[in-house]
């Protein structure tokens, strides 16, 4: 497969304060993002997620290290012009509606007219806007704001789209929406590096992933490889079952009505629990092995850091 963005020993430093005090973002960010996959760039606010997206870019320039994207130098118009860029917070002309704000950035790519009505057409209904094409921007919501900066990305028909943070601050509805869309766009064959802090949603879409914790990559890698299959506990919900006899097999925590949530660290305390319930005359509602999530790894990490 291959490799579509390279970065190797990426240093990049601000001056900051009133003294100019310099402050170190990046300390020698290496990664690289394969061909087709969706690569979840994850930290806590402040780890240098966005100053990596914008040294790719060329928005900002490191002081040290290597950029490529489809092999050439970062700088390059090979390189920029296949690339798509939403960014964290992106300014929008909200007089302008749905398809005047894409076919003022449509004129970016010298697009010929019936191709550029075309290609809008196809972008509104990509992100599920058709209906609202002729609404003001300053009318829509923050997840209708996100999806029309989603296709003003897409506009060049890029084969690699930056994401930085398109999740935040979204419902559960919007952000099921970008999922949907991200998807779409890996069953395209296009290639998808995603900053977010909201590990949920990259654990759901992600084929690989790069935790940065104050500037330094410390772990990563495919998802299956990083996180144990091994069962941590046993969730088990039941009702009509002693809660005093419970506790001796696990952590007991009072749910709705007369049912226990039962948390089992134990296997054998598995059986015991359903055999207790049995001989109680009483009802199991639901048995869950839980494994290690992304969000455990994630936490394990940046509090050993």
């Amino acid at each position: 497969m291959a490799t579509v963005l390279k970065i190797e020993n990426l240093h990049k430093s601000f001056k900051l304060g009133f003294l100019l005090k310099k402050k170190e973002i990046l300390r020698g960010i290496s990664l690289s993002v394969e061909q087709g996959e969706v690569f979840g760039y994850l930290g806590p606010n402040g780890a240098g997620k966005t100053t990596t997206i914008k040294c790719i870019l060329g928005l900002i320039f490191p002081e040290k290290g290597n950029i490529e994207i489809f092999g050439h130098p970062y700088l390059s118009p090979k390189a920029k012009e296949k690339t798509g860029f939403l960014p964290e917070n992106p300014y929008f002309y909200d007089h302008l509606t749905a398809s005047e704000f894409l076919d003022y950035y449509s004129q970016l790519f010298l697009m010929k007219k019936e191709a550029k009505e075309e290609k809008i057409k196809s972008l509104l209904r990509l992100v599920d806007l058709e209906d609202s094409a002729d609404l003001q921007l300053r009318k829509f919501s923050r997840g209708m704001l996100q999806r029309i900066g989603m296709a003003q990305a897409l506009l060049n028909d890029p084969s690699l789209v930056f994401l930085d943070e398109p999740l935040g601050g979204l419902d559960p509805l919007g952000r099921k929406e970008i999922r949907d869309i991200i998807t779409r766009l890996k069953d395209e064959g296009k290639t998808v590096f995603l900053s977010s802090h909201i590990l949920q949603d990259i654990e759901m879409i992600c084929n690989r992933v790069a935790i940065i914790v104050n500037g330094e990559i410390i772990n990563q890698g495919a998802l299956h490889d990083l996180i144990s299959e091994k069962i941590l506990f046993t969730e088990v919900i039941l009702s009509g079952v002693n809660e005093k006899e419970l506790k001796e097999l696990g952590e007991c925590l009072s749910g709705h009505g007369d049912r226990t949530l039962l948390k089992v660290f134990k296997e054998e305390n598995v059986e015991k629990a359903l055999q207790l319930a049995q001989s109680s005359k009483g009802k199991v509602h639901s048995l869950i092995p839980r494994t290690e999530t992304l969000e455990d790894l994630f936490v394990g990490i940046v509090k050993q850091r």
